[in-house]
Parts: structure tokens; C-alpha cells; sequence
């Protein structure tokens, strides 16, 4: 069995490696070789120089990396294969270097610079296509101090990413600041407490966040390109908590503000919107894990008063056999807006638009609402992942996706002849991804998401979204 396993990840490693080289991630020697390659006792040469490279001196380090992707997309964003420009194949360049200067022990300035061109086979728009250098952008900028005031307190202020919740799955309304760039960057504009009390086991957050829509409104964007990275100006703030005293449990409460303002993108709102709701996970028994999330929000949607809800939960089972065997069922709800009523019920997903389960479908939210707002949505269904060898993961997903309301989300849209507005059923999801560790340096993987709509929209082709992604880290 041990000599069938490593034969079948040694020609997965080959087979990826061939795909990523033939995007430009490599050789297919180097794949080979990688396939092959035994784990190093003790750190090589070449590690013991970069990792003296990156430490120059006691009080910085420094680094990088390379994410180079192609993806191909169909049918998304149109919803009508009949429209132009429904097809979409590029490249993307993602390079980031970032550094931390401590001048003190327990005080650290951070910064991290970022740029992404991307290359448009098939173009974008009428005016997207060739060579699109887009701007850099510093998404990283700031100052953090730990131990503060010789307590168990760490404040950081300034541009930061944040995210709130176990994992990327759990990071379910705080996530990205950034949602119209995609996934160059996902940062705050924002003052973090953290403060951490061990005794207790308990964490308290408190986040307060300025965002403003346009990219140069707080530091410079380099190429003097002005873009739009949220919809709007959002100012709000976060109280999040975390108590893990409980056995094999972790239990979290918060409330969360977010004030909208419009500028001048047209996706943008006028709006308060309060947020309570709490989330409990945990591993009741040796091979079980569960987790389960909802929120209620308040407040005002342009000139509605809102009145909405939103719940996630999942439940795996995990084999903990040779090949790390998984499988779990997913269940999300996130209420839509119901016509003819005074109050506005559609959830707002706050700052956690992003791709969290799906890569594909949030792209067909742009013609609904906005790019990730995956609002007006239920979505359910089962998953299995494995490990056919340490350095790989293999991962399944099926998920039944319904609209709550008929009516797509934003109203203004509900007349559009992508959807049908007498059907909930928006499709079925399958998901499969490849993912390999070459070293400790260089990942890689495949993706594929595919959506066969159903009677929510008036087409029926399917969507599709492919990628080859390989990451450098130095």
C-alpha cells in the first residue's frame, strides 16, 4: 500500500507540475524532481541563506511572494452566453514584498507593497484587454504594539488585513475590506485591540474601521491610477469575543457596525446596518467537528428600515485514517429582500464579501447586486477531502444553491432579462480541487467550480470557472 501511495502522489506531482509549467510555473523536470524529493533533516544551505537574507539585521526582516494564476471563466458574470464578452481567459501576476521593523522588543512597524497586472487573452470589456498593468498599491501599513501598557494587550493601527473566525470558511462577515479587487488584497484602514486573557481563555477584540471606496484616499496608488476598491465610504466598528473554557469548545459572541456612504460608484448604498450574533464550534467526540453561526441584523437600507437574517453551520466527520479522510455537509441562509414590504430583509454580508465557498458564484452576483454579495441565498450539501500523500489534498464539493426570494437582491435589477422571477432554484455547484506542496517555498493547485442554474435565472448554460495557480514564497 505504502509503495502504491507514494507511486500514485509521485505521478499527481508530475501531472500538476506539467499543467503549472505549461502556465509558466516550472519545468517539468523540476516536477519530476520535486516528486521524488525526500524531506531534508536539517535546513539546506540555500534555506540557511535565505533565511539570513531576509534577516539582515536583529531589528528587521523582511520578504515575498509570487502568485502567478490562469483562470478561465464562462457564463458568470453574464448569465447569457449570447452576450459578448461572456468569456474570460487571463493570467494574473501577484507579487508582494513586505517588511517588520521592530526599534523596540515589543513594537513593530509593518508594511507590504502589492501589484497584480494581469495578462486578458479573451478580454474583459471593450476596453479591458492585452496587457492590464493596474496599479500598485501599499496594502499593508502599520504600527503594532504588543504587551501593551505591560498588559496582555496587543494594539495595532493602521492599513492591516483582518480576519474573523477559525478559518477561511469561518470568516463569514469579516474578511476583506477590498472586495472589488478580487483577491490582490483584502485590507482595513482600521485601529485593532486584541486583548488576550489566558486565565480565562478568553479574547476580546474591539476594531474600529475607516474605509474609504477609492484606492488613494489615504496613501498613494502607484501608476496614478484612481480605482475603486469597495462600494462605498464605510466607517464601523467591531466587538468580537471568544471564550474557549469549555471543553474541546470555542464560543463566540460579537456586535458589529457598519456605516455606508456613497460616492460615486454606482454600486454603492446609503446605510447603517447593526449586527449581534454569536457562533459555537467544537470536536464533541473524537472523529466529529461542528460549527455553527447566526446573526440578526438592524438598521436602515438607503431609506428602508432592515429587519434580516443569516445562519452557516457545519458538521464533518473526520476518518483520521492513512489518507485524512473528511467529509462534512455545509448549510448557509442569508434572507432576501421581499417585494412590496417597507422593510428592507435582505442580509448584508458586511465585509465578508469574498470568495469563502466559491470562486464561481460570486462573480454571478454582479449582475443580482454587487460581486459578492451573496445575499437572497440557501445553500447546502456535502464535501469530502483527503490526503493521498503528505504534500497533497484532494477536496469535493456539492452544493444545492436556492434563492429565498425570487426576486434578485438589489431591486433595481429585477427587471433584467438574466432572471426569470418566477423560480427560487438558482442551480447546483460541483467543486473539485487539486493541491500540492512542492516544498516548503512553492504550492500549487487546480480548481474547477461548474453551476448548472436552475429556474431563479432565465438561461440555463452552464457557468464555469477554471484555474492553475502557482505560489512562491521567499
Amino acid at each position: 500500500m505504502k509503495l502504491y501511495q507514494g507511486l500514485y502522489c509521485g505521478n499527481a506531482m508530475v501531472g500538476l507540475g506539467l499543467l503549472l509549467a505549461a502556465m509558466g510555473g516550472g519545468t517539468v523536470q523540476a516536477a519530476e524532481a520535486a516528486a521524488t524529493a525526500q524531506p531534508a533533516a536539517q535546513p539546506s544551505p540555500t534555506e540557511a541563506w535565505i533565511k539570513n537574507v531576509k534577516n539582515p539585521v536583529t531589528w528587521m526582516t523582511w520578504g515575498g511572494d509570487l502568485r502567478l494564476r490562469n483562470e478561465y471563466l464562462n457564463n458568470a458574470a453574464s448569465l447569457d452566453q449570447s452576450l459578448p464578452f461572456h468569456e474570460q481567459d487571463y493570467f494574473r501576476f501577484r507579487g508582494r514584498v513586505w517588511a517588520s521593523i521592530r526599534s523596540l522588543a515589543d513594537l513593530a512597524l509593518n508594511v507590504r507593497v502589492t501589484a497584480e497586472p494581469r495578462e486578458y487573452m479573451k478580454p474583459k470589456s471593450a476596453t479591458v484587454s492585452g496587457m492590464d498593468w493596474t496599479e500598485g498599491i501599499i496594502d499593508n501599513l502599520n504600527v503594532s504594539w504588543s504587551n501593551a501598557f505591560t498588559a496582555p494587550l496587543t494594539l495595532t493601527v493602521g492599513r492591516q488585513d483582518i480576519m474573523l473566525g477559525s478559518e477561511p470558511m469561518n470568516w463569514w462577515l469579516v474578511a476583506d475590506g477590498t472586495p472589488l479587487d478580487g483577491s490582490r488584497t483584502f485590507y482595513f484602514d482600521a485601529a485593532r485591540m486584541t486583548l488576550d486573557l489566558k486565565d480565562y481563555q478568553t479574547t476580546i477584540e474591539g476594531i474600529g474601521i475607516y474605509q474609504t471606496a477609492m484606492n488613494n484616499e489615504w496613501l498613494p496608488a502607484f501608476n496614478n491610477l484612481e480605482k475603486a476598491v469597495t462600494d462605498q465610504d464605510e466607517a464601523g466598528g467591531i466587538l468580537y469575543l471568544s471564550n474557549k473554557s469549555l471543553k474541546n469548545t470555542e464560543v463566540n459572541g460579537y456586535f458589529m457596525y457598519k456605516n455606508d456612504r456613497r460616492t460615486d460608484v454606482s454600486t454603492g448604498i446609503n446605510g447603517e446596518t447593526y449586527t449581534t450574533g454569536a457562533r459555537i464550534a467544537g470536536d464533541p467526540a473524537e472523529h466529529w467537528r461542528y460549527s455553527a453561526e447566526g446573526a440578526y441584523q438592524w438598521g436602515h437600507h438607503n431609506i428602508q428600515s432592515v429587519s434580516a437574517f443569516g445562519a452557516n453551520a457545519r458538521l464533518s466527520y473526520l476518518f483520521k485514517d492513512r489518507f485524512s479522510n473528511k467529509l462534512k455537509f455545509d448549510i448557509e441562509y442569508a434572507s432576501g429582500d421581499k417585494p412590496g414590504t417597507a422593510k428592507y430583509e435582505g442580509f448584508d454580508m458586511l465585509w465578508g464579501r469574498y470568495p469563502r465557498w466559491s470562486d464561481l458564484y460570486i462573480y454571478s452576483y454582479g449582475k443580482e447586486a454587487r460581486v459578492a454579495d451573496n445575499s437572497n441565498l440557501i445553500r447546502f450539501g456535502p464535501g469530502w477531502s483527503m490526503a493521498p500523500c503528505s504534500k497533497s489534498e484532494f477536496i469535493a464539493n456539492y452544493y444545492a444553491l436556492f434563492a429565498d426570494q425570487s426576486t434578485p437582491t438589489s431591486a433595481s435589477n429585477a427587471n433584467l432579462p438574466q432572471f426569470s422571477q418566477n423560480g427560487n432554484f438558482r442551480g447546483h455547484m460541483l467543486q473539485a480541487i487539486l493541491k500540492y506542496k512542492f516544498n516548503a517555498r512553492i504550492t500549487g493547485h487546480l480548481w474547477s467550480e461548474f453551476v448548472f442554474p436552475g429556474d431563479f435565472y432565465a438561461h440555463q448554460e452552464m457557468m464555469t470557472f477554471l484555474r492553475a495557480e502557482l505560489m512562491v514564497t521567499f
